[in-house]
């Protein structure tokens, strides 16, 4: 009797892949309880013991004169020149670099003026500049 030659097989059998699968599965459905989950210890925040400093305020009236308020002296408002500002804001900028200053101008001066100030307060190496503002009364 002749046989016929084998035709060969190209499919894949999955069935043991099936099995190895579904046993992995239970596996990790047990243990996947059992397991903790890693703590995370975040970081906490200290206190802040320097108390924030408080700023200088530079008064700009709408004739273009210049007053500063300094919280540490306080004597109240002292009129100045453009020049001494500078040189104002330079020595207390020596002892405290850190010192913001804020600029208060009345509401009728003209932005420009306000712009010019900030510029000669950026030239005197002023690294925190702000400008104050009223919150509006309802």
């Amino acid at each position: 009797m002749l046989r016929k030659p084998r035709r060969m097989m190209s499919q894949i059998n999955v069935v043991p892949y099936i099995d190895v699968m579904l046993v992995l599965l239970v596996i990790f459905m047990v243990t996947a309880p059992l397991i903790n989950p890693g703590q995370v210890d975040l970081p906490s925040v200290g206190q802040n013991l320097a108390e924030p400093q408080q700023p200088i305020q530079v008064m700009l009236r709408p004739d273009g004169s210049l007053s500063v308020l300094d919280p540490l002296k306080g004597q109240g408002e002292t009129p100045v020149a453009r020049g001494q500002l500078v040189l104002l804001l330079k020595t207390r900028q020596q002892s405290q670099p850190d010192q913001p200053v804020v600029i208060a101008a009345d509401r009728n001066v003209r932005y420009e003026e306000v712009l010019r100030l900030m510029d000669l307060l950026k030239q005197a190496d002023v690294k925190r500049i702000g400008l104050l503002a009223r919150p509006r009364s309802s």
